[in-house]
């Protein structure tokens, strides 16, 4: 018979398996009695097991519960705190499926089951939950690799970033202040994502910098054209609306953001719809919005992605799980929740 108990055996435990080793009760037959399984029990002899001398001054091997008591307790203290999930399985798949299937950080997971109204009797922070996925032996799928990769920034030479084409607009340096402290809405970056090679086609993304909501649009072609058609798009959809949404947008001096005049120009009206600021040369630190949000588009589009075969579905998918997506700089809340707000 298999006994299952996975209980850890206690000192009155060990000193019952040393008098039933005396008497040569068999072991199958200790381990009935305390409930646990045939191996236990010899692991559990196998670690108590020490040299002893008899009576008659001879030295044989006998079972010590002292010397297995010691060794479980150094063990313990090897190991580190005991795991508190137990058996909480709801709460280790539910923890799979968001990070493993929708791909969200260990952090958004947590804060999405407050969300979602759904609680579990484990309840940890979010540098516990890292530290158990790095574990590597507490969840059944669950390990680092899914986790959302962390580059490091790469430090361009100074002189190199001299060296590069002069903005087509206004420089950061005469951005107002109030933008780069994140205060008021209405304030955004723009970046794009390039297809694999053979592919001409890339994706436009906006990033709003106080509520981190995305904007993600499909372009035939990694042109300046492209990107002053998709604002042309989102102007006649918002109106009027348009230059309250879009304060100003920041971009990168890519060959695709070189028409300054053509982003700012109105469809609709003879003033400017918005108003375009140019980031250092070789200084992806100043879209850091946007630097983020490209990286987390590539868990769901990776490097290499053609994006002529990638639909307008697809992308408005992306886009949404992007705006519904709990943050951690955001108090917990999502981009969607926050957006929402500012728009009439």
């Amino acid at each position: 018979m298999n006994y299952k108990g996975n209980r850890h055996l206690q000192w009155e435990d060990r000193l019952t398996i040393e008098r039933m080793l005396k008497i040569k009760v068999p072991k199958a037959k200790i381990a009935e009695s305390l409930n646990v399984c045939l191996k236990t029990i010899y692991n559990e002899i196998a670690r108590g097991m020490c040299e002893q001398l008899t009576s008659e001054y001879e030295f044989v091997q006998r079972y010590c519960p002292d010397v297995a008591e010691r060794k479980y307790q150094e063990n313990l203290r090897a190991k580190g705190p005991e795991i508190k999930l137990g058996n909480d399985y709801a709460f280790a798949d539910y923890i799979e499926n968001q990070i493993i299937n929708k791909k969200r950080s260990p952090g958004a997971a947590l804060a999405q089951s407050v969300i979602d109204g759904i609680y579990f009797s484990t309840e940890i922070c979010e540098k516990t939950l890292y530290n158990w996925i790095y574990k590597g032996d507490v969840f059944l799928n669950l390990t680092e690799e899914h986790l959302l990769y962390k580059g490091k920034n790469k430090s361009k030479d100074p002189d190199q970033r001299n060296r590069a084409h002069a903005a087509k607009g206004i420089s950061i340096e005469n951005r107002p202040q109030e933008i780069a402290e994140r205060t008021t809405f209405g304030h955004w970056e723009m970046d794009s994502i390039l297809s694999g090679k053979g592919s001409k086609s890339a994706l436009v993304v906006l990033t709003e910098r106080l509520t981190r909501y995305p904007v993600i649009a499909w372009v035939p072609d990694h042109t300046a054209d492209s990107v002053v058609r998709v604002l042309d798009r989102i102007e006649r959809k918002l109106g009027a609306g348009f230059r309250s949404v879009f304060k100003s947008i920041t971009v990168d001096n890519g060959c695709e953001f070189q028409d300054c005049s053509g982003m700012q120009r109105s469809r609709q009206v003879k003033i400017p719809r918005t108003k375009i600021y140019y980031c250092h040369p070789y200084t992806a630190s100043e879209r850091g919005s946007n630097e983020n949000m490209n990286r987390i588009i590539r868990r769901f589009f990776p490097k290499g992605t053609n994006f002529d075969q990638v639909t307008a579905a697809e992308v408005a998918e992306v886009e949404s799980w992007l705006a519904n997506y709990p943050r951690r700089i955001l108090g917990w809340k999502t981009p969607q929740i926050l957006f929402e707000k500012y728009i009439p």
